[in-house]
């Protein structure tokens, strides 16, 4: 196998844990990072701090995309910044004829995916998302059952997602609370949810109708100690007053749990510039909500009702599949040491014939993050599809544009109060 040079676009700490460190690790026969890009120099010392070999990597700011390609001369742009900036690294790649490798979401929104469409459609170049909830032990298990028939045709999906409040108050305190930035919860996390149920049914959305609300953040959540812009968590006087705060910190203001996608501590230290993970979740410049529920009808019969939640005592989802031979259920719990009652780690999948007996599946899990999912991912993307695998599991550009354009139909149906078809969103 050729050994696949890497310039890397945006040095997140999603960029360097999941990708760059096992690259120099595991995949080093496979894989060359050759260079980095991001507009702040500090992210570039952190990843040399982090990693040694990278301090001798040629460094670049966003407007210098085009003289990395030329100098590093990539074969995969790996992308990985904050969500507005995908589209624009993405459309580079393919204008190179250089295959991109795209975190979740693909961009922001459904008319940067339609940019990334047409714009493959011209090229050599190829694009991937990286979802890796498909690669879970349960979800490929639920579409391998799925897969064998054991549902029959899919009627109806229940699928409802529950934020804790650790892990949903942070995108609060951060730059997803802008949606020129990240396309609003919808389009950011929810993505994730909407190209799970894509891949598991087979099927394609085809209208949206949703509610959506701020009911927990922004100034008038109602455990905001006052109305006041302009607090940060480390600086705060009220921070004592505040639930969120103190549920999750000591008096010290030293942390005791950490964010799954997020490690508080390392981005403090870094210092990075001009980046904070502390501002106010009652700040009046949120400009997102944090609740939504959603009902999407998909263009072989099947119809979802989704819910999530950014606010709850625990994290984790529940979900059930129904079709004319039967019905899937199973329960996940995210982040078990942030859950504060008794429950039953492992996850099982319950099996429900239309006629029949309950059958309950247990799943074994490979070690890694995301309940293993992490692993499969990185193994697929920098070895190859994994040839014992019978069914397609890598996301395209078109499964990321119909995740995004899924979002956007849900944040515009409530800004609306309409109904959206995709297809006034995405053309493909």
């Amino acid at each position: 196998m050729m050994r696949k040079r890497y310039a890397v676009c945006g040095v997140s700490n999603r960029a360097l844990k999941m990708f760059v460190k096992p690259m120099l690790s595991l995949f080093q026969e496979h894989t060359e990072v050759v260079g980095l890009l991001d507009p702040d120099p500090r992210r570039f010392e952190v990843a040399g701090e982090q990693y040694p070999s990278l301090k001798e990597l040629p460094c670049y700011k966003p407007e210098e995309l085009e003289k990395m390609i030329r100098e590093c001369r990539p074969d995969v742009l790996l992308i990985a910044g904050r969500d507005n900036t995908h589209a624009r690294y993405v459309l580079a790649a393919l204008e190179h004829d250089i295959d991109s490798l795209v975190e979740k979401p693909m961009a922001a929104g459904a008319e940067d995916c339609q940019k990334i469409i047409d714009a493959e459609k011209k090229s050599k170049g190829r694009v991937q998302v990286t979802f890796n909830y498909r690669y879970t032990a349960i979800h490929r298990r639920i579409k391998e059952m799925i897969l064998q028939g054991k549902v029959g045709r899919i009627t109806s999906i229940d699928l409802n997602w529950y934020i804790d409040t650790y892990h949903g108050s942070s995108y609060f305190r951060r730059w997803n609370r802008y949606r020129e930035i990240s396309g609003g919860l919808s389009i950011h996390k929810a993505s994730h949810h909407f190209d799970l149920v894509n891949w598991w049914t087979g099927q394609r959305p085809e209208e949206v109708f949703a509610f959506g609300a701020l009911n927990y953040y922004g100034p008038e959540g109602p455990k905001n100690p006052s109305i006041k812009d302009g607090r940060f968590c480390q600086t705060c006087d009220e921070k004592d007053q505040c639930i969120y705060y103190r549920r999750w910190n000591h008096r010290t203001g030293d942390a005791e749990v950490k964010d799954d996608h997020l490690d508080l501590d390392e981005a403090r230290k870094a210092n990075f510039t001009g980046y904070r993970t502390d501002a106010c979740i009652f700040d009046s410049d949120i400009q997102i909500e944090d609740t939504y529920t959603a009902t999407i009808r998909y263009d072989k019969g099947a119809m979802l009702s989704y819910s999530v939640n950014f606010s709850t005592p625990w994290e984790g989802y529940r979900v059930a599949i129904n079709g004319t031979e039967g019905r899937i259920e199973s329960t996940e719990y995210h982040m078990p040491q942030r859950i504060p009652f008794p429950f039953e780690e492992h996850q099982t999948i319950e099996y429900y014939p239309l006629f029949g007996s309950k059958e309950i599946i247990h799943v074994v899990e490979r070690p890694g993050g995301h309940h293993g999912a992490d692993p499969v991912l990185l193994e697929d993307v920098f070895l190859g599809p994994d040839p014992s695998r019978d069914y397609e599991i890598a996301s395209s550009s078109l499964d990321g544009a119909l995740a995004v354009a899924t979002g956007e139909a849900v944040w515009k149906s409530v800004r609306d109060r309409r109904p959206y078809k995709l297809r006034e969103l995405l053309t493909y």
